[in-house]
Order: structure tokens, then C-alpha cells, then sequence
């Protein structure tokens, strides 16, 4: 789908636009609602965000966003539909000029409020939504039912035109965005980071290996706990694996942490932290981060935070990390930004966070400026925010062009 001539977001001033999500707490989805939300204020339009609750309401709201309480984590088909009966009630009363989802369940509900509705309605793939069974795969078509479906990376774009073909014409790629300010060493003064690593537990000389992600087996935390293993082996001594990230209710997956750390003899290296509200000062706190998964990421914006620090990355080449990573063979290992390895193997994590771990000074800072132009070029919160209102006006415009 093709925006190019599409007028500014200025066009957007006074008109409506309503966002759902599940909830406003720790993720993706949440995180780019709160930044879009952000960009419709500044462009003089309201901004309403229809979800449960959660830790980024209260940011939501500073920003000019208004939250509308909204049950839209259930996945009841009963409650599904009641949902859409209500969502529509608050679109009339609203005057809601554009809906858009960001989760298969509150996606059924708008779809079902928009369809009676002359109002345009936006999806966007945060994941890559598995399935086998038939009903399964129509649960999850609903986020290729947009008048536009948004997709965070090329990665995901190629799994929506495969998994449903009748919305190939309708597939937007917008990267997720970087907030460069907030993500910009200069901006994170120590003792930020001083703190954040004493609330860690961990030691003024230890090198940190920093793995920021929910704790569940996909994420890949077993295979960073067997690097550490052939770490210690290899000699590398004074290294913390700090594991940053909610645990949301897997106390079996932690207790299988807990327990092959104990076993592999690396417990007294392996911290797990829980949330980290500060990520900037995070990933500065880390000498390299590590993003193992053994899935495919539908963006993995954890890498693009880091390379905006200027902290290394090595990543696991799946999914749309290749999109965000810059290495060998795409590009010479001169040119490289991180590293690129194969999942579930901890042999050549291992081997790529010590290349990283003994970067010399001046590698590391050359790096450091290369992963950090990356990001400003291909993945600002800027970016995204323009290209993804500037969809919106297009909607609109279609709309209006249609009406008349």
C-alpha cells in the first residue's frame, strides 16, 4: 500500500482517533500505542486509548493521551461481542473518526463496531500470531481485515501476504520506532547506572551480559544460561547474566532456570531482576545484550535500543532481527553492528558475546557510532510516527473522497 502522496499529519488537527490494546503495560504494542497516541496530540488531534489498564496509562496521560477503561483482554467470544457492542456505542458518542487494533481479541470487537460504521479501521501485526487449526487461523485473520494493515517489519509483511493473500494490497510496513532522546548516551548520566546495578546486586568490576525479555522459553534465557556455562570454561571471569524481565505468572519456566544455572555451576553468575523501568540505563549498564531468542521476532525492538546506546548486540539471525542488525554475511565485518547467530546454539553465542566482551576501545566505539546511525536512519520514533499518521490522513481522505 502506498502512501507517498498523502498530505501531512497536520491534517489529522481535530479529528478522532481511538486505539485499543489489552492493556498499557510492558511491551511492544503498549509502547507504540502511548507513542502514536503522543503524535495524533501533537498534530492537534485527539487521542483516545481503549485498554484495561496498566504501568503506561499514567505516561499516556501526561502525553495528552485520554484513557477510556475498556475490558479488551478477553478473549470470550460472548464477551467479544458485547465488547463491540459497547465499542461502537463509545465511536458514536466519541465521534471516533479511525479505529485501530493492536491485538487479535480487541481487533474482533472494532471489527464487528466499525463494520456498521463509516469509520476506517487499522491493524497491526506485533507478532506473528501462530496457528494450525482452522479456527486458529480465523482468530487471527482479524488482524489482516483492516482498510490498512500495518506491518513492524518485512519479516512480518511476508507472513501476512503468505498466512492471508486477500490483504496483500493493503500491507504497510512501518518499523517500530526508537525514541533517539531517550535512547542517547549522553542523556544517561551514571549515576542512573550506578544505581540500576546495585539494585541488581551486582559488583562495580563485573561485566554485564544483559538479556531484557518476559521470561518464557521462546526468549531463549536456557541457551544464554549454557553460554555462560562455556564462558566460564573459556576463562572469562567477573561476567553477570542479568535476566531482565516479568516472570507473568511462569514460576515452572523460572524454577527450570533457576535450576539448570545450579546444575551447569553458573547460579552465582546468573541474575534475574525482574521489570526494569530505566532501559537506557540498562543497556548502558551492559557491556554487550543479548537477545537469544529461538523463534522468530516479529521486530525485536530490544536490539534497536541497544545498537541507538551504543551498547553491542548479538541476536539471533531469525525472524526481522536481520532488518535491525547489521553483520557478516550482509555486510563486510568491518561495517558490522552486532552479531548475528543461529538459535539454540550456545556455542556460537558464547563465541560472539566474547568477541564482543574483548572489543578494543576503539572498535567498540567505532561500533557504537555505526549501530547508532543505523538506528537514526531506518528506525526513529520520528519515522514512525509520521509514516503511521500519515496512513491515517490517507484513510481519511479515501473516505471522504469515497462519501463524496
Amino acid at each position: 500500500m502506498h502512501y507517498a502522496d498523502a498530505r501531512s499529519p497536520a491534517e489529522l488537527r481535530g479529528r478522532t482517533i481511538l486505539q485499543i490494546v489489552p492493556e498499557l503495560d510492558a511491551g511492544g504494542a503498549e509502547r507504540t500505542a502511548v507513542d502514536i497516541a503522543a503524535g495524533l496530540v501533537q498534530a492537534g488531534a485527539r487521542a483516545l486509548v481503549a485498554t484495561e489498564g496498566g504501568r503506561l496509562v499514567a505516561e499516556l496521560q501526561a502525553k495528552g493521551g485520554t484513557w477510556i477503561p475498556f475490558p479488551a483482554k478477553t478473549k470470550n467470544p460472548l464477551a467479544i461481542l458485547f465488547n463491540s457492542r459497547k465499542l461502537k456505542r463509545i465511536i458514536r458518542d466519541e465521534e471516533v473518526d479511525l479505529v485501530h487494533a493492536r491485538s487479535r481479541a480487541p481487533a474482533w470487537s472494532a471489527y464487528l463496531a466499525t463494520g456498521g460504521l463509516d469509520v476506517p479501521f487499522v491493524t497491526t501485526y506485533h507478532g506473528s500470531y501462530q496457528g494450525r487449526s482452522s479456527v486458529k487461523i480465523l482468530y487471527n485473520s482479524v488482524m489482516a481485515r483492516g482498510d490498512a494493515v500495518i506491518a513492524n517489519s518485512h519479516y512480518t509483511a511476508r507472513l501476512i501476504a503468505d498466512k492471508h493473500p486477500f490483504a496483500r494490497d493493503r500491507i504497510a510496513v512501518i518499523h517500530r520506532g526508537t525514541d533517539l532522546k531517550l535512547y542517547a548516551a549522553a542523556h544517561v548520566d551514571h549515576g542512573r547506572i550506578e544505581r540500576l546495578r546495585a539494585a541488581w546486586g551486582v559488583a562495580p568490576h563485573q561485566r554485564v551480559i544483559l538479556c531484557a525479555a518476559r521470561l518464557t522459553p521462546w526468549k531463549g534465557q536456557k541457551v544464554l544460561i549454557e553460554a555462560a556455562r562455556l564462558l566460564r570454561e573459556a576463562g572469562e571471569a567477573d561476567i553477570a547474566i542479568v535476566l531482565a524481565g516479568d516472570e507473568q505468572g511462569r514460576s515452572g519456566y523460572v524454577r527450570e532456570l533457576d535450576a539448570m544455572a545450579e546444575t551447569l555451576g553458573v547460579k552465582d553468575m546468573v541474575y534475574r531482576v525482574g521489570h526494569c523501568t530505566d532501559m537506557p540505563a540498562a543497556f548502558m549498564a551492559a557491556s554487550v545484550v543479548a537477545v537469544p531468542s529461538t523463534e522468530p521476532e516479529a521486530f525485536g525492538r530490544t536490539a534497536t535500543e541497544a545498537q541507538a546506546l551504543g551498547t553491542p548486540v548479538v541476536v539471533t539471525d531469525l525472524g526481522a532481527v536481520p532488518e535491525t542488525v547489521l553483520a557478516p554475511p550482509d555486510v563486510p565485518a568491518a561495517a558490522r553492528t552486532g552479531w548475528r547467530i543461529p538459535p539454540n546454539d550456545a556455542e556460537a553465542l558464547a563465541e560472539a558475546l566474547a568477541a564482543a566482551l574483548t572489543l578494543g576501545a576503539t572498535a567498540r566505539d567505532a561500533m557504537a557510532l555505526r549501530a547508532r546511525q543505523h538506528v537514526e536512519r531506518h528506525f526513529s520514533l520520528e519515522s514512525m510516527v509520521s509514516a503511521t499518521l500519515r496512513l491515517y490522513v490517507a484513510l481519511l481522505e479515501r473516505q471522504r473522497a469515497n462519501r463524496a
